[in-house]
């Protein structure tokens, strides 16, 4: 559980590490280990995804803990495999695995989350966009963990509009500020959530920078998830002639201003940001869908298209830039090395 550590520290070429380091996941949904130009894709249009790639180190083996999004991010806060932090399937397509509007559970008490654990090192915890692992209010972000959200429990589906099926609503930390399609337009895969999604992330950095305050950001947009969407600034403008790619663009646009505040900020090289995907693309959108390159399928499968996505680890100054792993690493590592850097496990300077 301890690999990324390991591949970080090696790649340094020295032992010492910053301390308490800010830590960044993006966290994508849908996305196809074919959907970076990093990895090959003949588009070309995740020019800041592919620079943060050069600017760090890639896996080309990196791998989430199953095909599907609320197992997939369960195991991700929590380090465990879906059969131990309780989000896991039957042999039906694996659709029963994750979390639809009309179910009551949600991530288990007994499970201790990321936020949960950087918080006894003085971290402060941000997740925005896509959560997933429970929509009654004991399971939300604000009580296991987190000290801010803005998003949706949930997946931007709909539109819902009988009363046993309502839209889908959005929060800011406990308050719930309105609804997807109702007050949170996407219409004909036009919207402008993910702006909105960049916007926060950017004035999270900056209050805790001006605070002085270690951080994790969860960014996690939804906008390449069928239906996918973009705003005007890249709608109908992928060379890929679909929405899917035009959300594509504006995720990796969002990327490349977060990177950009951290270096205007002078932070950069005291933060610590992982690049990856929930599960593979999704096979059945077809051309609407994403690309998981040579991969044999993509999500709902448990062939590598399925489960083996990008994985990008950025740290300017630490982790050596250009650097390609073929080493096998896993998102069920990041908690552990977040931890570890943070000196709950071990203290690294």
């Amino acid at each position: 559980m301890a690999m990324l550590l390991t591949l970080i520290i090696w790649a340094v070429g020295f032992v010492h590490v910053q301390c308490k380091p800010n830590i960044i996941i993006m966290y994508m949904d849908d996305m196809g280990w074919g959907d970076i130009g990093a990895n090959g894709n003949w588009a070309k249009e995740t020019p800041n995804i592919d620079k943060m790639a050069r600017e760090g180190m890639r896996f080309t083996n990196f791998y989430t803990a199953a095909p599907i999004c609320s197992p997939s991010r369960a195991s991700l806060m929590t380090g465990r495999l879906p059969i131990r932090n309780g989000f896991y399937t039957t042999n039906w397509h694996a659709v029963n695995s994750y979390t639809p509007q009309n179910i009551v559970g949600g991530i288990s008490d007994d499970e201790i989350l990321m936020p949960q654990l950087l918080k006894q090192a003085g971290y402060r915890s941000k997740i925005i966009g896509k959560w997933h692992l429970g929509h009654r209010q004991q399971f939300l972000p604000l009580n296991r963990g987190f000290d801010e959200f803005f998003g949706s429990p949930n997946c931007h589906f709909g539109p819902h509009d009988d009363v046993k099926t309502p839209n889908l609503p959005v929060y800011k930390n406990d308050k719930m500020i309105g609804r997807y399609y109702t007050n949170f337009t996407i219409s004909h895969g036009l919207s402008n959530l993910t702006q909105m999604y960049i916007s926060e992330a950017t004035n999270f950095i900056e209050d805790q920078t001006k605070a002085g305050t270690p951080f994790l950001l969860y960014w996690t947009p939804d906008a390449n998830h069928q239906p996918p969407y973009a705003s005007e600034m890249f709608y109908g403008k992928s060379r890929r002639g679909s929405r899917y790619g035009d959300s594509v663009m504006e995720v990796d646009y969002g990327v490349g201003v977060i990177l950009k505040t951290l270096k205007n900020l002078g932070i950069d090289k005291d933060t610590l940001v992982f690049f990856s995907s929930d599960n593979g693309a999704e096979g059945i959108a077809k051309q609407n869908g994403g690309n998981n390159g040579p991969l044999l399928c993509g999500k709902q499968t448990t062939y590598e298209g399925g489960f083996r996505e990008p994985g990008i680890v950025w740290w300017p100054g630490t982790v050596k830039q250009g650097v390609v792993t073929q080493q096998l690493g896993s998102t069920m590592d990041i908690i552990v090395t977040a931890a570890t850097l943070a000196g709950i496990y071990k203290k690294p300077c």
